[in-house]
């Protein structure tokens, strides 16, 4: 019976048995975790910088705007290029940018048009290596493997979002802002150093000849969603979700700075952080033995993520707020990992760059839109309204979407 149950658990990270994707995935843990840390740090500068909502929301807005404008175009990237490649010199880019950012903030004099202009520029590198990393992990493995790779891949997201906060809570008063910063640098090296060491003989390089022809590969990508119907009310409801709902970088500090009142409290502050991807954690590992991804599932997370959001949007109690952050981050995972998985383990490899693309288009590309309109609430009718504002709209997504189970 033990045997039966260790086994068991073992099957969940069956993936980890394949030598590249291991060095794909630790290096990536370790990264994220750097990520996240510095996502912390930023929210809290800026709180510190400008004690403004709107503030808040334009740091997500200049995010997750290249997304919106550049990710359509780096699908069809993603589909013609070496994906190795391409993978590993955004990422060192990446490092650049997060060390231009670090020395800024230990010179200590940063500005917010510096923060703006930063976070743009990593968010259009964000743009470009999206879809190439979702589709990169599926050449990781075979096809047996490739829903539990999905599965870990999102696992490793959300582990990084327990630990960042976490350790930046912890590290923030004895350190500094600025050490959050340079500790995210460093620890671009981890991904590098595993790109380096996998063996490329036998990955798929997707080298079309002749030129770009840009627009006629994009309708290439869309037409394939467009023709499945189950596919396209699926990106539907990913758009409302994304849009209304999947804000974590403006919901959070609103919450925190503005209902909590904790920008001068940082551990209390990484503690909403690592609960939120301690349930993120917990969604994600549900999706490792929970087999294929079912729509039956999508629909039900979804419906969920946004009853905690509305729930979320009346609290004004520290314990009540991060039990329902812990909720938010759970409910929320699973319907992306789910959603994620049908799109990938549906789509041809010749389309899983651009498929990906879309699918990151309508989760965090329209993240600007959702930012604008919950800064903007929030400045005149306050946070917890915006929030409600919200959760009307992620429930209207749930609303149209639900033939989609009946078909």
């Amino acid at each position: 019976m033990a045997w039966a149950a260790l086994s068991a658990f073992r099957s969940g990270f069956r993936s980890l048995e394949v030598r590249n994707y291991r060095l794909y995935f630790w290096g990536q843990l370790v990264s994220l975790t750097g990520t996240w840390m510095q996502t912390t740090a930023q929210a809290l500068l800026v709180l510190r910088i400008a004690d403004s909502p709107a503030a808040v929301g334009l740091v997500s807005v200049f995010q997750f705007l290249p997304s919106m404008l550049f990710v359509l175009v780096s699908g069809v990237w993603a589909d013609r290029t070496d994906r190795y490649r391409l993978i590993f010199w955004t990422q060192a880019l990446a490092m650049l940018l997060a060390a231009v950012f670090a020395a800024l903030v230990s010179w200590g004099h940063i500005q917010l048009w510096q923060i703006y202009l930063l976070v743009f520029l990593q968010g259009t590198v964000n743009a470009v290596s999206q879809p190439v990393r979702r589709a990169f992990v599926a050449n990781l493995v075979d096809s047996e493997r490739r829903a539990n790779a999905l599965a870990l891949n999102s696992a490793a997201f959300n582990g990084s979002r327990v630990l960042g906060p976490a350790l930046a809570g912890l590290l923030i008063g004895p350190l500094g802002l600025a050490a959050m910063f340079w500790l995210n640098a460093l620890s671009f090296l981890a991904v590098l150093w595993g790109l380096r060491l996998m063996d490329l003989r036998g990955l798929p390089v997707l080298r079309r000849e002749g030129r770009v022809q840009l627009w006629s590969e994009l309708r290439e990508g869309l037409s394939y969603l467009w023709r499945h119907p189950e596919l396209r009310r699926l990106t539907l409801l990913v758009a409302f979700i994304g849009t209304f709902g999947y804000n974590f970088t403006v919901i959070l500090p609103l919450i925190g700075g503005y209902v909590l009142h904790l920008q001068d409290k940082s551990a209390e502050y990484g503690g909403l952080g690592s609960l939120l991807g301690f349930g993120s954690l917990i969604g994600a590992l549900l999706t490792l033995y929970g087999g294929q991804p079912r729509l039956g599932r999508l629909l039900l997370a979804s419906a969920l993520f946004s009853g905690v959001l509305g729930v979320l949007s009346l609290s004004s109690s520290y314990l009540a707020s991060s039990l329902l952050l812990l909720g938010l981050g759970l409910t929320g995972v699973f319907f992306s990992t789910q959603a994620n998985n049908l799109l990938q383990l549906e789509a041809p490899n010749e389309l899983r760059g651009r498929v990906s693309s879309v699918y990151q288009l309508l989760l965090l590309g329209s993240t600007p839109l959702g930012g604008l309109l919950i800064g903007g609430a929030s400045h005149f009718f306050g946070v917890q309204a915006a929030l409600l504002l919200c959760t009307a709209f992620c429930l209207l997504g749930v609303a149209l979407a639900l033939p989609l189970r009946r078909q």
